[in-house]
């Protein structure tokens, strides 16, 4: 009997040692693939300490993003980045955010190759970014251009009056509530306003004419606001070729002496999920009632869009 009971104990002793080694295992085998998926991007390519492509993507309306700023700063810094790869589908958006694209990737191209590559929309803001890139793909069908800036608002004076509502404004000068829902718009408030628009808009021009080597008057021209196919912007010189990543990765490989077969890997924004969740779905409500500002667009705006 006590053999019994001794033998069931050491049983009961070997379980438990052999239920803790598992859990070692399991943890350790978590802690080795985590440790993977650091050195690897989400698909599995480019492990660091290789070169790799950087491919950033931008799509939808471009706002101002500082995780997106220090990404393009990591990129240009980062050894391993022998390219990167601008992959565009958006409208535009905030003229700020459009400018700070093109400054901080003319900053990476000093440093290394930048290509860009058009999909179905890159226009106005997105446009103003693509020009930071040192070559410019698009696809035949790519809608690109809009050249221009537009600032709006809307006026509710007449509605107040009906309801009997009557604003009342302090302020320091005649034009500091200029486009004020409350006010009627005055000619010297929207003379004002349209100096702003035209100041950004000679920035866009000259920037244009700068970097597709195009005289201003040229531009000027084609800065009426319309957008063009891949095709026309290519017969305007708004674009460098037709076609899509593999000329892309062609182009660096062929002019800027990239090693063939380079790994691409995407480079992510990384922001806080919640949030991120959370500006996805007011976003997408907001949208349907009011397009702009439901991309937190204040300020100067360069986007085109049917909708809008």
């Amino acid at each position: 009997m006590s053999f019994s009971a001794d033998a069931l104990l050491d049983r009961q002793y070997l379980k438990r040692a052999l239920t803790r080694w598992r859990v070692i295992a399991v943890l350790a085998a978590v802690i080795a693939l985590v440790a993977l998926a650091e050195r690897h991007d989400f698909t599995g390519h480019a492990p660091i300490g290789i070169d790799y492509i950087a491919r950033l993507t931008i799509t939808g309306v471009v706002e101002d993003d500082k995780e997106r700023d220090k990404l393009l700063t990591d990129l240009r810094d980062n050894p391993n980045v022998k390219a990167v790869l601008l992959r565009l589908d958006t409208p535009g958006g905030s003229a700020v955010a459009g400018e700070e694209i093109f400054t901080r990737l003319r900053l990476l191209a000093q440093k290394k190759p930048v290509v860009a590559v058009m999909r179905d929309l890159s226009a106005s803001a997105g446009y103003l970014a693509a020009l930071g890139a040192d070559r410019i793909f698009a696809r035949e069908g790519t809608l690109t251009g809009s050249i221009g800036v537009i600032i709006e608002g809307a006026e509710f004076s007449e509605l107040e009056h009906k309801l009997g509502v009557t604003p009342l404004v302090v302020k320091t000068g005649p034009l500091k509530d200029a486009f004020s829902p409350f006010t009627k718009a005055t000619p010297e408030a929207t003379q004002a306003m349209q100096s702003v628009v035209n100041d950004f808009f000679r920035y866009f021009v000259t920037t244009v004419a700068a970097r597709r080597n195009l005289p201003e008057a040229q531009v000027l021209q084609l800065a009426d606001g319309r957008v063009f196919t891949g095709r026309q912007a290519l017969n305007s010189k708004l674009i460098d070729a037709i076609g899509g990543e593999d000329e892309a990765l062609a182009w660096l490989e062929s002019d800027r002496k990239l090693p063939h077969g380079l790994h691409v890997r995407d480079a992510e924004v990384k922001h806080d999920k919640l949030p991120a969740w959370l500006d996805h779905v007011t976003g997408t409500v907001m949208q349907k009632f009011f397009p702009q500002s439901a991309a937190g667009l204040d300020g100067l705006v360069a986007i085109w869009h049917p909708s809008l």
